[in-house]
């Protein structure tokens, strides 16, 4: 295997499971919403979903890689700028930002159970309980990995989000295409 295949293999389980998700319309839109640092909303679950298939996969993890894929993206699609003054309502965006996630992408795609827990659970440590599935624990470790690194060298992760675009292409109808972000 060359040092190449794993990367493209990891952003083809990302694009085969979640091209449908990346290529919506709300999640084209978080490409607008900042999230840590410079990094929009949109790049952060595109990378979170990356890193989560590549724990998985370099690790040998049994994991449902679909509902790990799926998830991933999904954790943060609460679809607003927690930054902008609102009055106060996302005062406490950390805490409660999961449940709005969950919300949205219940009325958007169908999902299962697991995607469920490990979207509303991702937040563990912050939030009291903790997921229940093997995926959410992945997922909360990747979100605050990610995190971390966004803060520190966001330009490493910037460049996942295209990547994840490019490989979902080969995945979706052909009349799909993203928008620059």
């Amino acid at each position: 295997m060359t040092p190449l295949a794993p990367r493209i293999y990891v952003l083809d389980q990302v694009a085969r499971y979640g091209g449908d998700i990346l290529a919506h319309a709300a999640m084209q839109g978080a490409k607008r919403f900042p999230h840590h640092g410079q990094m929009s909303v949109f790049a952060h679950s595109a990378a979170v979903a990356y890193i989560c298939a590549a724990l998985a996969l370099r690790l040998h993890l049994r994991v449902n890689m679909r509902a790990l894929v799926r998830a991933a993206l999904l954790h943060d699609y609460f679809l607003y700028d927690w930054h902008a003054w609102d009055g106060g309502e996302h005062r406490l965006h950390g805490l409660f930002h999961a449940g709005r996630a969950l919300k949205n992408a219940r009325a958007d795609f169908a999902l299962s159970a697991v995607e469920e827990n490990a979207i509303l659970r991702h937040m563990f440590p912050l939030t009291p309980i903790p997921p229940r599935c093997r995926e959410g624990w992945i997922i909360c470790l990747a979100d605050k990995l990610c995190a971390a690194c966004e803060l520190a060298r966001p330009a490493y992760l910037r460049r996942i989000a295209p990547g994840v675009e490019k490989r979902a292409r080969h995945f979706l109808p052909d009349d799909w295409s993203c928008a620059g972000e």
